[in-house]
């Protein structure tokens, strides 16, 4: 039994009671743009997060999907990393390479992972210098009202402390306008360096999704969609409004749990 309703400024929550449902309503939602998309432009370019995120993408490794997907279209990136190794545990290209793009055809040359070689500064100069490339090549688009890339969807969780990407609560990266991709050297939660894509860059996509699963998560969920009032500090999570673009939040029922009015009918 999924439960599901729009927001009053335009955003779409869904609430699913169990996770199965939610895997594959995600994967549904991204073959249905995917599929629009490559009808439109040629291509696909979906920027992936780390964590829970790439196993709740599971079912696109399985039929129909697997098969009916244009694959060949797709261009991958990430909308944050950590400057790690491609091979080390905490490496967000190592968890998607190994739960996603080596179960299906994805083109090699269409993965774009940073530079792992360099510092966290330069590795996110060097992200923005090829995703810069990609847009004047409209392999990615561009915004119409900002001079920002315009991906067709950026996938994204949520930690426990409404942050999204590497975007941490009462962070300086913030506030960051000018950059598309940012760095930062003291992440809250290890390991310290990482790159991320900027508010602007995730405001200018055509789609945004924020999946978020367990109980632990249910009180950023309520302050992150919520009217939750003035007082109350401004969640990263909460920031994410897409400017042109449609925001579409899928929850589990314990992440949904503290929402006002979330429940289930039989």
């Amino acid at each position: 039994m999924a439960l599901s309703g729009a927001n009053k400024d335009g955003r779409e929550v869904r609430i699913y009671e169990y996770l199965d449902e939610l895997n594959t309503d995600l994967a549904d939602y991204i073959a249905e743009l995917s599929e629009a998309s490559v009808k439109e432009r040629g291509v696909f370019a979906i920027a992936l997060s780390g964590g829970s995120l790439i196993s709740l993408m599971g079912k696109l490794c399985e039929a129909p999907y697997s098969k009916t997907v244009d694959w060949a279209k797709w261009y991958i990136f990430w909308v944050d990393e950590r400057v790690v190794a491609k091979n080390h545990a905490d490496s967000n290209y190592k968890l998607a390479k190994d739960g996603l793009l080596s179960k299906v055809p994805i083109v090699p040359s269409h993965v774009h992972s940073i530079n792992d070689t360099v510092s966290a500064e330069k590795a996110a100069e060097d992200y923005e210098f090829v995703i810069r490339q990609l847009v004047r090549t409209r392999v990615i688009s561009v915004s119409d009202i900002s001079d920002c890339p315009k991906f067709d969807l950026i996938l994204l969780g949520m930690g426990p402390d409404g942050h999204v990407a590497s975007l941490f609560p009462n962070h300086s990266i913030l506030d960051e306008k000018e950059e598309w991709v940012t760095f930062l050297t003291d992440s809250p939660k290890p390991p310290p360096e990482r790159i991320t894509f900027t508010l602007p860059v995730i405001n200018s996509a055509s789609n945004v999704a924020i999946v978020v699963t367990g109980t632990s998560k249910a009180e950023a969920v309520h302050s992150a969609i919520d009217d939750v009032g003035p007082d109350c500090p401004t969640l990263p999570a909460k920031m994410v409004q897409p400017t042109k673009g449609k925001l579409v939040w899928f929850l589990d029922k314990a992440a949904a749990s503290k929402l006002d009015g979330a429940k289930f009918s039989e």
